[in-house]
């Protein structure tokens, strides 16, 4: 017996006694289907090739969707450490200067935002020095100031987190840095009864970071909890 027969025999009881190994690689099952079409001829519909076609476009849909899934619930755990880590961060300074200068360094790195600003609605005119020693941190404005930002002059409720991309007139905010934001997520701030409302709003240079479309649990919870420390603060 010559040795290519001895390898197809044992090719052949190989196949015999482990035939899922064939049946599970892909490549494999469409060279035996083509392999089949061929012998049958191109008059003859083979409706088993063509449902395993089907299921074939099925499985490899699923397996997308599959992907998706992960892809989404890991970017959704890492958003949510994200914001664990910045909320912790947040929480440490004891002085009212401290927790504005650390809100615009680390916290802000911990998010991976560009630009992060803290907005507070005051009666009393002109800028006071000691707001000038908190540096691009704090803007402070006029009453109804957050509202208008928010509907950007438009009679629409407002929510507590808006997701949305910049244009030019929101440099009132941003400074000399308008130019390089090209998204932001606005959190409106509730300070309690007897209060003006506050605005904390983080800006980023991917026009894409912030979208209407994204979910806005975490930034809803993040906000929960800069109002109560700022609360503190307040008094």
């Amino acid at each position: 017996m010559s040795e290519a027969a001895e390898q197809l025999i044992g090719l052949r009881s190989m196949i015999i006694s482990e035939p899922d190994m064939i049946l599970e690689d892909r490549d494999i099952m469409h060279a035996l289907i083509a392999a089949n079409e061929k012998a049958l001829g191109g008059n003859i519909v083979d409706l088993r090739g063509i449902a395993m076609e089907r299921l074939e476009a099925r499985l490899d849909r699923l397996e997308d969707t599959h992907r998706s899934v992960i892809a989404a619930a890991y970017e959704n755990l890492a958003g949510t450490n994200q914001v664990h880590r910045a909320v912790l961060t947040m929480l440490e300074p004891m002085e009212f200067e401290e927790f504005l200068l650390n809100l615009g360094g680390e916290v802000a790195n911990i998010l991976r935002v560009d630009c992060l600003r803290l907005v507070l609605e005051s009666v009393q005119e002109g800028e006071d020095p000691a707001v000038q020693k908190l540096g691009e941190v704090l803007h402070v404005a006029p009453p109804g100031f957050v509202n208008d930002y928010l509907t950007m002059g438009r009679d629409k409720p407002v929510r507590q987190v808006t997701l949305r991309q910049t244009r030019p007139q929101f440099s009132v905010i941003y400074g000399a840095a308008a130019p390089n934001i090209h998204s932001e997520a606005c959190l409106k701030l509730d300070f309690g009864a007897g209060r003006l409302p506050g605005l904390l709003v983080m800006g980023a240079e991917d026009p894409h970071q912030f979208r209407p479309s994204q979910g806005t649990d975490l930034l809803g919870f993040f906000a929960g909890v800069f109002e109560r420390q700022m609360r503190r603060f307040l008094g």
